[in-house]
């Protein structure tokens, strides 16, 4: 063994005997869709790694031997939450490297917050189409439900078979180019708004909405925003090129008689000024 392993080793048998690992700092889950991490910081040095050990409250605990003796920062724990409607809580434990003993019996150590996937997950952003009726004064939105990380007898589930009828959406539309916008919630997928003005472009934006959580966490991410056309018919749809060149003929024609009417005004009460204060008529 050469003196840099040598001092290696003893620097982790000195660290091993004073439980001096640095803990894991910000231990946080992150879930989407109960697609489901755990993640922390610092990156660990040579000198340490870290393992994670989990548990649904009241149960014993595990680890994933993704997430044993690892350098990593994170824990993916998708698979292990199986019960959503569980709650969890994770410890971090700074241990020693592989191949590396020691005679602690506890680990420098940080805990996580509880974590309820069915309450705390994130609900991602959800797709639609939008298709405007024949009488062009509703427009329905077909919403897709979002997968998420579940699966259930080889089939993965979406956000409606887990929440049912918990699951809302909600609607956020505004005539193209304005800024009021009007707010609809509806509990089925096809939603047909009526109260819009025939052949205008409305925009629109979807979130699902789980009525039975807390107000912080019931709308989900904010989908694509989509915007419908504008079917008002152009001038140039209603009318011939030949009847438009006649409107703008008959403007010009009567814009000029009305300034040679005012020309012939202004003239003759200049000339009856002119007679009043007895100046001779000049041409004008």
């Amino acid at each position: 063994m050469g003196p840099t392993a040598f001092l290696f080793v003893v620097s982790v048998l000195v660290r091993c005997a004073s439980g001096s690992f640095p803990k894991a700092q910000n231990v946080t889950w992150k879930s989407t869709n109960f697609k489901t991490l755990l993640s922390w910081h610092p990156e660990p040095s040579p000198e340490y790694s870290y393992t994670v050990e989990f548990s649904a409250i009241g149960q014993d605990k595990q680890n994933s031997p993704h997430c044993v003796l690892s350098s990593e920062t994170f824990c993916d724990l998708t698979s292990y939450l199986t019960d959503v409607k569980a709650c969890y809580t994770a410890d971090v434990l700074s241990v020693p490297p592989r191949g590396v003993t020691t005679d602690l019996t506890e680990f420098p150590h940080s805990s996580s917050e509880r974590f309820c996937p069915y309450k705390d997950t994130e609900i991602g952003r959800l797709d639609f189409e939008l298709i405007r009726n024949e009488d062009k004064t509703s427009t329905t939105l077909q919403v897709t439900d979002s997968l998420t990380a579940v699966f259930r007898d080889g089939r993965q589930l979406s956000i409606r078979d887990i929440f049912s009828d918990q699951l809302q959406y909600k609607v956020t539309y505004w005539r193209n180019q304005s800024t009021g916008k009007k707010v609809l919630q509806s509990k089925d997928r096809n939603i047909t708004l009526t109260d819009l003005d025939r052949g205008e472009s409305y925009c629109f934006f979807v979130q699902a909405l789980i009525a039975d959580r807390s107000l912080d966490k019931q709308l989900g991410e904010v989908s694509q925003t989509k915007c419908s056309k504008n079917d008002k018919p152009s001038i140039f749809q209603v009318f011939s090129l030949g009847v438009i060149a006649a409107g703008v003929l008959l403007m010009l024609l009567l814009v000029g008689t009305v300034v040679a009417i005012v020309l012939v005004c202004y003239r003759h009460r200049k000339r009856a000024l002119r007679r009043q204060k007895g100046l001779p008529l000049r041409e004008i």
